[in-house]
């Protein structure tokens, strides 16, 4: 489903989401089936709510722009780490890595 059109402009209202945010877009992929969003930016948001507003926002936007049939476009599910353990470059070659799939 995120694939074309909807995928140029769930990338767009991701860069707007987190603009507003004042997160940094480190490195991101957009899959037909999920997304891989490796961030940087403001303490005061804790992670669960960043998810929360970033899902929110591209939820909303794409349902209204495109036919999706969908009461809602993500599910509740959502994966999230800190690159504390591993270096910046290794999640961003692993991201890098996932869009040739």
């Amino acid at each position: 489903m995120l694939t074309d059109e909807v995928a140029d402009r769930l990338e767009h209202l991701i860069e707007e989401k987190t603009d507003e945010l004042d997160l940094d877009i480190l490195r991101l992929a957009i899959q037909p089936d999920h997304v891989h969003l490796f961030i940087t930016g403001n303490p005061k948001l804790s992670p669960n709510k960043i998810i929360q507003q970033v899902k929110g926002y591209t939820s909303r936007h794409l349902r209204d722009e495109f036919d999706f049939g969908l009461p809602s476009l993500w599910t509740r599910s959502y994966f999230l780490s800190s690159a504390g353990e591993v270096s910046s470059q290794t999640i961003e070659e692993y991201i890098e890595a996932q869009t040739g799939r």
